[in-house]
């Protein structure tokens, strides 16, 4: 068995993702982590102070995975709006397929059951939202970034759950609707339809 001293918090946090991903959301618990690692459960509050702060930490683990996926999809796409964010749209399906219970226990936490500062994740959506107010203006770009996440989440909620039955290519019906939204939203501002903020 291990020494606590072995363990430090990376160790713990990654384990505990690799625990969600392999056992589902329910099966995360300080003494099912403690089990994973070798170690007392009573040694891991030296790191994490309850089960709360374990959820919590594991979401902001993922989170930041996903927006330095987001960056380097950024830096890799061509300068123009449409791009990125067709680009962002693929990586966040990309990262749910690989990641998927952690990608929604992340996704559909509670303020008060695991979701990391509000801030802290407000600063990291700015620069997708900066990508959509190129696109569409800053006075609209607040509404069309909530309906693209909107857009993007509900179609992989509906793949990870297998709700999606009915033929077809996935890939390409993910494709056309984001950019089908993007052009819809382009074409509302050229009309000079942006007065829904």
């Amino acid at each position: 068995m291990p020494y606590p001293s072995r363990i430090d918090y990376d160790t713990l946090i990654a384990t505990a993702v690799e625990l969600v991903e392999r056992d589902g959301a329910d099966a995360l618990s300080l003494g099912k982590l403690a089990g994973e690692l070798g170690v007392r459960a009573p040694s891991l509050y030296r790191y994490i102070a309850n089960k709360a702060a374990l959820l919590e930490a594991v979401n902001l683990h993922t989170l930041q995975a996903l927006f330095a996926a987001f960056e380097a999809a950024l830096a890799a796409a061509p300068d123009d709006p449409t791009a990125q964010l067709e680009a962002v749209a693929d990586v966040l399906r990309d990262f749910a397929h690989a990641h998927p219970h952690t990608y929604v226990m992340a996704m559909t936490a509670a303020p008060s059951a695991g979701r990391p500062d509000e801030d802290l994740l407000v600063s990291m959506i700015l620069p997708i939202q900066t990508r959509v107010a190129a696109l569409v203006g800053v006075e609209a770009s607040l509404s069309a970034l909530r309906g693209l996440l909107a857009l993007i989440h509900g179609f992989i909620m509906l793949e990870l759950n297998e709700q999606l039955q009915r033929g077809g290519d996935l890939d390409d019906a993910f494709h056309r609707s984001v950019a089908a939204y993007l052009a819809g939203w382009r074409a509302l501002i050229d009309r000079g339809s942006s007065g829904l903020d």
